[in-house]
C-alpha cells in the first residue's frame, strides 16, 4: 500500500547540556585591569546564580600586536580550557584609519585568537569593545568627538569578529546608552579616558550580558555603587545586549555544538531521505518515532504504516551535545491544523488539498527541482482555498510573509 508523506517541521526543540560554571581568560591593559573588572564580573555573576571563574593578563597600554609577541600571553591561553577568552585592544588603536588598523591591529587579532582556539576548539573569542573618550581623540578629526570615535571602535571590533569567528561585548554601545540617558553618571576618572567604578561595574553588566544572554538586572552585588545607579546600569547592558544578540554574534557558552537536520522524499512515498548538519558533533544517533534508529550521517528509513512520527536527532562532541526534533507524517489523510501563522493544510483526495491561509502570505507551488507548478485553485465561503494540484510526485507548499517562509512537503500521486 502507498501512503501519502507530508514532512513538516511542525515544531522543534534544540536542546543543550549546560554547563555549571564558565571560566574567562581577560586579555587587555589598563581598562580592563581598573577596578579589578574581572572580580567584579565573578561577583556579579555569582549573585545572579551563574559561576565565573576569571583570570587576567593586562598590561598597561598594551596593543594587540604586543600581547601577540609576548609568550607570557600565550602561556596563559595555554593554561586552561578556557570557556571564554576575552580580548581588548588598546584604547585608540581600533578608531585609527581602518588602513591602519588593517595592517597593525587586525592581524595580531587574529593570530591570538587562532592560538585561541588551537590551544581548545571549544574556546570562544570575544572582543571587548571599549569606548570613545569622553571628548574624542583630538589627533583625528574623524574621532574628536565621544560620538565619532565610540563609532569607530564599534565598527572596528565588529570587524575583528566577523575575520575570526568570535562575538562582541558591546560596552562602548551601552556606555553611549547611558551617555545619553543618564548624562549625569559619570563613567570617566578624571583623565577622561579610563573607567570609574561605575564604568567598569556597566562593562561586567555588559560582559555578563553577553557570556550568558541573559540579564543582570536585579544583581544584589553592585560594587559599593548606590543601588540605584546599580540598576541603571545593569538596565542599559541588558538593553544593549539583548535587543541585539544577532548582531554581536553572541553563542551561548553551551550551545557551540549544534546539529539540525532536513529531509526528502526519496524512491516511494513512506520512504524518507534525511541529511544532517552539524557544528563541533563527531558522532550522531538518530531516533526514527516508530522504535528504529540509525548511527549514519544521512539515512534513509521507511515507515511501515501510516501516522505521525517525532524524528529525533542526537549529536555529540568535544563541545557538548545538541539535540534537534523534527515531525514527519505518512498518512493517506492528513490534516494539519497547528502550523505556524494559523495556516491549515488537509488533504482531501489524491491530488486535491484544502488550505487555510492569511490573506496576507503569498503561496508558491514547486517541484522537487524548484521548478513552479500552476495549480488550480477554488476559494470557499469559509475563507480556505483548495488546490488541485496535476503534477506527481514531490511537490513543495511554501507560504510567504514579511517575516518568514514555512515550505510543506508532500508527495502527490501513486
Amino acid at each position: 500500500m502507498k501512503y501519502l508523506a507530508l514532512i513538516i517541521f511542525i515544531s522543534f526543540s534544540s536542546l543543550s547540556f549546560s554547563q555549571d560554571s564558565i571560566s574567562v581568560l581577560m586579555i587587555g591593559n589598563s581598562y580592563t585591569y581598573y577596578n579589578n573588572q574581572n572580580s567584579i564580573l565573578s561577583d556579579l555573576s555569582a549573585s545572579l546564580g551563574n559561576h565565573v571563574t576569571t583570570q587576567r593578563k593586562t598590561n598597561g597600554g598594551y596593543t594587540f600586536a604586543l600581547h601577540a609577541s609576548d609568550p607570557v600571553t600565550f602561556q596563559d591561553i595555554n593554561s586552561n580550557n578556557w570557556d571564554y577568552v576575552i580580548l581588548q585592544a588598546q584604547s585608540q588603536e581600533p578608531s585609527f584609519p581602518w588602513g591602519q588598523v588593517n595592517t597593525q591591529t587586525l592581524p595580531y587579532a587574529m593570530s591570538i585568537a587562532d592560538s585561541i582556539h588551537s590551544n581548545y576548539p571549544c574556546s570562544q573569542t570575544m572582543f571587548f569593545m571599549t569606548w570613545g573618550r569622553e571628548n574624542g581623540d583630538p589627533q583625528w578629526d574623524s574621532i574628536n568627538t565621544f560620538n565619532k570615535m565610540n563609532l569607530r571602535l564599534r565598527n572596528a571590533y565588529l570587524r575583528f569578529a566577523d575575520s575570526s569567528g568570535g562575538s562582541v561585548s558591546p560596552v562602548g554601545v551601552a556606555w553611549k546608552y547611558v551617555r545619553d540617558n543618564h548624562p549625569s553618571i559619570d563613567l570617566y576618572t578624571n583623565d577622561g579616558s579610563h573607567p570609574s567604578l561605575e564604568g567598569s561595574y556597566l562593562a561586567a553588566c555588559t560582559h555578563y550580558a553577553s557570556l550568558f544572554q541573559s540579564s543582570p538586572i536585579g544583581a544584589s552585588y553592585t560594587a559599593g555603587i548606590d543601588p540605584s545607579i546599580a540598576a541603571i546600569l545593569q538596565n542599559a547592558a541588558s538593553i544593549t545586549v539583548l535587543d541585539s544578540i544577532n548582531t554581536w554574534k553572541l553563542k551561548h557558552h553551551d550551545s557551540l555544538a549544534q546539529v539540525y537536520f532536513y529531509d526528502s522524499i526519496t524512491t516511494s512515498p513512506e520512504t524518507v531521505q534525511f541529511f544532517q548538519s552539524t557544528e563541533y558533533i563527531d558522532s550522531v544517533v538518530w531516533d526514527f518515532g516508530d522504535g528504529s534508529t540509525s548511527n549514519s550521517n544521512n539515512p534513509t528509513h521507511v515507515y511501515a504504516q501510516p501516522g505521525t512520527y517525532t524524528v529525533t536527532l542526537n549529536g555529540y562532541g568535544p563541545c557538548g551535545g545538541n539535540v534537534f526534533q523534527g515531525t514527519v507524517v505518512i498518512n493517506s489523510n492528513v490534516e494539519l491544523v497547528n502550523l505556524e501563522n494559523n495556516i491549515k493544510f488537509k488533504t482531501i483526495a489524491e491530488g486535491q488539498y484544502e488550505i487555510h491561509i492569511p490573506k496576507k502570505d503569498i503561496l508558491r507551488i514547486s517541484n522537487s527541482i524548484g521548478k513552479i507548478i500552476q495549480g488550480e485553485y477554488l476559494e470557499t465561503q469559509d475563507g480556505s482555498t483548495t488546490i488541485y494540484i496535476k503534477e506527481k510526485g514531490l511537490i513543495f507548499l511554501s507560504f510567504y510573509n514579511q517575516n518568514k517562509v514555512q515550505t510543506i512537503r508532500f508527495w502527490n500521486g501513486q
